[in-house]
């Protein structure tokens, strides 16, 4: 007789187990202890063998038939029910450790080791608050562009412009770490175009002129009457667009004039990655005349107090107030300004980015780019400090870069 709920309900248990068939193969049985399990009874290969299809009322009478008719299914098919539940559970088990919660921190693991504590730990709370209340449970084979888009665009609704471009940064450099372990066959973030999903907006602390007065900005720099060394270092940070930090504590030995670059140690940077800034010509005019004035000490930028200290922030942050640039442009904005131009002239995201000193890729990835592309940035770097020679002087027309990368 087959089952119906009404009989279920009645079943009572016994000092022994109950079995109550229902057809086919499937039966319950109801246990001293009071539940109630569904099993479900087939032969393979000449063999008996019984599987067990979950507990009255959780699966239900409908939902066990349903389960009986699937795995008969799959015996007219040659299929062991047992065989085949296996490999869903191992399939199931696999896409939960490649999740992308699990793949975030694995990435998040290996990366933070070459960073500051403080600095790696604010990056993983970025990630739990902003990234994986969207994104972490999907496996990551299954996450498309569209998911990408949506858990960035979210964060930049709010307001949270740059935290929306670190986000997406974090994503992109998750998914080339799942790329380098074969965890995904495609990047879902690799050709995105960030400028369309999260909107420019200056904030407070990107406090940078616009393109539009840069001319009058490097005019004014030139026209400086204050301490030459001074001026040398607001001229570099034009040329070199390194952060302000990097460039008051730059050491002579780190400059190379017969090789053309500028090696800063990782030690010195803020991601703690050695970085290689390719010299101008306009540049090693610069140095040398500065090698001329403090070459005979460490730092290419001592303190005029002479205590063995550098040259402070402040230094450069004044000398842009006297030249009447106060609330309207720092040391830091000319990284802004370059980003902005080389962008807006056809350099690669990519390219500028890795010139910024700004993490591209996997460990391996940039030491690749590091050396491959330097020849790209070198060319670059020329064209920028032609560029900027160009805007210096009223009415002649800007140039257009010569696009390498």
């Amino acid at each position: 007789m087959k089952l119906n709920d009404t009989m279920i309900r009645g079943f009572k248990p016994s000092d022994k187990e109950a079995k109550h068939a229902d057809g086919k193969g499937l039966r319950l049985s109801v246990m001293p202890n009071g539940s109630k399990l569904w099993r479900y009874r087939y032969r393979y290969n000449g063999n008996e063998n019984t599987l067990s299809l979950g507990e009255y009322p959780e699966v239900t009478l409908k939902a066990a038939r349903a389960e009986r008719e699937r795995m008969a299914e799959l015996l007219k098919k040659g299929i062991n029910p047992s065989i085949d539940r296996k490999e869903a559970k191992l399939k199931q088990s696999h896409a939960i450790e490649n999740n992308f919660t699990a793949v975030a921190l694995a990435w998040w693991n290996q990366w933070r080791v070459r960073q500051t504590e403080g600095h790696a730990k604010g990056v993983w709370r970025r990630i739990e608050r902003d990234i994986l209340p969207t994104m972490g449970n999907y496996p990551v084979k299954d996450i498309k562009p569209s998911l990408v888009i949506l858990t960035v665009k979210t964060i930049a609704d709010r307001g949270a412009y740059d935290v929306a471009k670190r986000a997406y940064q974090n994503i992109n450099m998750i998914f080339r770490y799942a790329r380098t372990h074969e965890l995904v066959d495609v990047n879902p973030a690799a050709d995105l175009v960030l400028d369309h999903i999260v909107p420019y907006v200056k904030t407070k602390n990107q406090v940078r002129i616009d393109l539009k007065d840069l001319p009058q900005l490097l005019r004014d720099i030139e026209a400086y009457d204050g301490h030459i060394v001074t001026k040398y270092a607001v001229q570099l940070l034009a040329l070199t667009f390194v952060r302000t930090k990097e460039l008051i504590e730059a050491t002579w030995s780190e400059i190379d004039f017969s090789g053309r670059v500028w090696r800063i140690a990782g030690e010195r940077m803020k991601m703690k990655t050695p970085h290689i800034v390719p010299l101008s010509a306009q540049a090693l005019a610069i140095l040398s005349k500065l090698k001329a004035i403090t070459g005979g000490g460490v730092y290419l930028f001592p303190s005029i107090k002479g205590d063995g200290k550098t040259m402070s922030n402040n230094t450069i942050l004044y000398a842009l107030y006297r030249m009447g640039y106060h609330s309207r442009m720092t040391g830091h904005g000319f990284r802004g300004v370059a980003s902005t131009a080389l962008r807006e002239q056809g350099y690669s995201r990519d390219l500028v980015e890795l010139q910024l000193a700004h993490l591209v890729g996997t460990e391996v990835e940039r030491a690749y780019n590091s050396m491959e592309l330097l020849a790209d940035r070198t060319a670059m770097m020329q064209a920028w400090a032609d560029y900027l020679d160009g805007q210096r002087y009223e009415g002649v027309a800007r140039p257009t870069l010569k696009v390498v990368g």
